[in-house]
């Protein structure tokens, strides 16, 4: 089968936050705040896939408010933090938006993220997640997390089923 197939059924995304919307890193700074980074081509990719009706749900066990705070501006409203199982909490996300595991795409990086990969349709990674991760995923991005991975998978499912599509009023990036 041709990867591309699992693309298709795809009609909600759920994004890890750290390894895959950031490159993983931490910045400590003076006052104890913990600074991260977000690349915008990925806040581009998910205001596109809001606008074209797709679900997209962001779960992390970290619990970050300005992590929260540039979700929501993106236009982000599933934001679910400082969850300690995440797969339970996606069971209780697809009865409750009635979709099936074939309709989910899941991007994690390491072994928090194992049993959510091993359950949903398409299971992806970044180029940089951990090698239990790697082996087990149906879709490894070229790209690294935090540097366009998740626009890399979102861009694949719009293009294939043809709703890759810029408008401009999304562009506050």
């Amino acid at each position: 089968m041709n990867v591309l197939e699992y693309f298709k059924p795809i009609k909600a995304f759920m994004f890890d936050v750290d390894g895959v919307l950031t490159d993983g890193s931490v910045i400590l700074l003076e006052n104890g705040l913990q600074a991260r980074t977000m690349n915008v081509k990925d806040g581009l990719a998910l205001q596109m896939a809001l606008k074209a009706g797709y679900r997209v749900i962001i779960v992390s066990g970290g619990s970050s408010e300005p992590v929260r705070g540039r979700l929501r501006y993106l236009g982000l409203e599933d934001v679910h933090l400082g969850l300690k199982d995440k797969l339970k909490f996606l069971e209780q996300l697809k009865e409750q938006y009635s979709l099936d595991w074939n309709e989910i795409l899941y991007m994690g990086d390491d072994l928090p993220d194992l049993a959510v990969l091993e359950k949903v349709g398409l299971s992806c990674c970044p180029a940089d997640a951990v090698a239990e991760v790697k082996s087990i995923v149906k879709y490894i991005s070229p790209v690294e997390g935090g540097k366009g991975a998740v626009r890399d998978v979102i861009e694949k499912v719009l293009k294939v089923n043809h709703h890759w599509r810029y408008v401009p009023e999304i562009t506050s990036r």
